[in-house]
C-alpha cells in the first residue's frame, strides 16, 4: 500500500470518480489521488505479506516463468515451434492452387518471415491453457489440434502486425526490417496481411470443421478481429489531436486494440476446446483477462519510450507517431501550462530534439517512478481478483500468465 506523503507527491485533479472506473485503472487513479484512503479501495489490494505468498506460489510452479521466458517449458516451446513447418506446408504445398507456383512459393516467404520469430506468447499460452484446463489428461492428437489453433493464433498475430506497422510507417519489428520495408515489398504487405488472415479460416475448417466446439471458434476469431480493427480505428483516430487524450479513450482503445486479442482470444479458445462453454465462466475469464491486457498495454507504453531496442526487439516511435499512450495521458494530466506547452509543440514531431524534449519532460514529471507503482499495486490487485475467480476456472492459469508478464523488459 502506497504511503499518504506518496499519494500526496503524485496527486492530481481527477475528471472521474473511483467507483465509474474499471479496477487495473482505479490503481492509476488512488495513486493520484490523496484523497482516496476509502476502505473499500483498500479492501482491494493485498498486504505485502500475501503478496509475498502468492508469488512463492506463481514461482514454486515448474517451470519458473521469469526463467524461461515463456509460459510453457522449453520442450514444450519446442514441440510447438516443430509444427510449424508443416502448417507452412499445408498452406502452401497440398496440391491446391498448384497452377500458380510462384504464389505458394511467395505465401511461404510471407509466412515463415512474419509468423515464428516472435515470442509466440499468445499460441503457446493457448496451449498451455488447454493442457491445464482439459477435464482429463489430453492425447497427442488433442494437444497437436491445441498447437494448430496456436498457430492460428499466431498467424492473426502476424496479420495486424503486417498492417500495423505499414499503417504507423514503422521500421523495425522482432529486431528486423518491417515486412513492408524488407527488400522493398511496399505496399503489397497489405495483400500478404490478407494471405495471413485467410490461412486462420483454412486451418480452422481443415481441422476442426467436424468439432462441437468449430462455431465458437470461428465466432472468436471474427468477433475479436473485429473489435481488434475497431481498436486501430480509434487509436489512428486519436493520434496527434491532445484534446483527444484522455485515460477513457487510452483505455478503451488499449481494450479494442490489445487485450481482446492478446489475452481474451487464446484463452478463450482454450476453454472452447476443453469443453467450457459456461457463459458466466467466460465472462469471470474476460474480465480478468482484459485487465491483464491494460497491464500489459502500460507496460508496452512505458517500453516504447524507455526501454532497451537491443532487448525490445523494436525502435520505439509513439511519440514521433503522436500516440495515444499512457506516459502522454498522465504527463498531460500533470503537466503546468508551460509543460502542456511543450507537449503541444514537440510531441507528433519526428525532429530528435522534439522527441528528447518530450523524453526530459516525462522524467521531470516522474513518471518512471509512476510506473514502476502502477506496476507493482496492479500486479498486486489483478492477483486478489485471481484469488476471487469461481471454482470452475483454474487458478494457476492465470497466475502463470501474469507472472509472464510482471517487470517483463521486452
Amino acid at each position: 500500500m502506497a504511503s499518504s506523503s506518496l499519494l500526496g507527491r503524485l496527486g492530481v485533479s481527477l475528471s472521474k470518480t473511483l467507483t465509474t472506473t474499471t479496477p487495473v485503472q482505479t490503481v492509476y487513479l488512488r495513486l493520484n489521488n490523496p484523497l482516496t484512503h476509502s476502505s473499500k479501495l483498500k479492501c482491494c489490494l493485498s498486504t505485502s505479506s500475501t503478496l509475498s505468498q502468492q508469488r512463492s506460489k506463481i514461482l514454486s510452479h515448474e517451470p519458473p516463468l521469469a526463467a524461461t521466458g515463456t509460459v510453457m517449458s522449453k520442450d514444450e516451446s519446442r514441440d510447438f515451434m516443430a509444427l510449424f513447418p508443416d502448417i507452412v506446408r499445408e498452406l502452401t504445398d497440398r496440391g491446391r492452387h498448384s497452377d500458380i507456383p510462384d504464389v505458394n512459393k511467395w505465401f511461404a516467404k510471407v509466412l515463415q518471415y512474419n509468423v515464428p520469430s516472435g515470442k509466440k506468447n499468445r499460441g503457446l499460452a493457448l496451449v498451455v491453457a488447454y493442457k491445464m484446463l482439459a477435464q482429463s489428461p489430453p492425447d497427442q492428437d488433442s494437444i497437436q489440434l491445441a498447437q494448430i489453433l496456436g498457430w492460428c493464433v499466431e498467424i492473426l498475430q502476424a496479420f495486424l502486425l503486417v498492417l500495423d506497422d505499414v499503417m504507423d510507417n514503422a521500421t523495425t519489428r522482432r529486431g528486423r526490417p518491417c515486412w513492408y520495408r524488407h527488400n522493398h515489398i511496399g505496399l503489397a504487405a497489405v495483400n500478404d496481411a490478407l494471405l495471413l488472415e485467410q490461412a486462420i479460416y483454412q486451418l480452422l475448417r481443415r481441422h476442426f470443421a467436424h468439432l462441437p466446439y468449430y462455431v465458437h471458434l470461428i465466432h472468436l476469431f471474427h468477433d475479436l478481429t473485429l473489435k481488434t480493427s475497431m481498436g486501430q480505428s480509434l487509436d489512428l483516430s486519436t493520434a496527434n489531436d491532445l484534446s483527444k487524450f484522455t485515460m477513457d479513450r487510452y483505455e478503451a482503445i488499449v481494450k479494442y486494440k490489445t487485450s481482446y486479442y492478446s489475452f481474451q482470444l487464446p484463452i478463450a479458445l482454450a476453454m472452447y476446446m476443453a469443453g467450457m462453454e459456461d457463459v458466466e465462466v467466460h465472462r469471470q475469464a474476460r474480465t480478468l483477462l482484459l485487465e491483464m491486457g491494460h497491464f500489459f498495454q502500460v507496460q508496452d507504453d512505458y517500453l516504447d519510450c524507455f526501454g532497451t531496442p537491443d532487448v525490445t526487439g523494436k525502435i520505439g516511435t509513439d511519440i514521433e507517431d503522436g500516440k495515444c499512450s499512457w506516459l502522454a495521458v498522465v504527463a498531460l494530466q500533470r503537466a503546468t501550462a508551460d509543460q502542456r506547452k511543450v507537449m503541444e509543440e514537440c510531441y507528433g514531431s519526428k525532429d530528435p530534439s522534439h522527441v528528447s524534449n518530450i523524453k526530459n519532460l516525462y522524467l521531470e514529471l516522474g513518471l518512471p517512478s509512476t510506473f514502476s507503482t502502477y506496476e507493482e499495486e496492479s500486479y498486486n490487485l489483478i492477483n486478489t481478483h485471481i484469488q476471487q475467480l469461481s471454482r470452475g476456472l483454474n487458478q494457476d492459469l492465470f497466475y502463470r500468465i501474469l507472472e509472464k508478464i510482471y517487470k517483463r523488459q521486452s
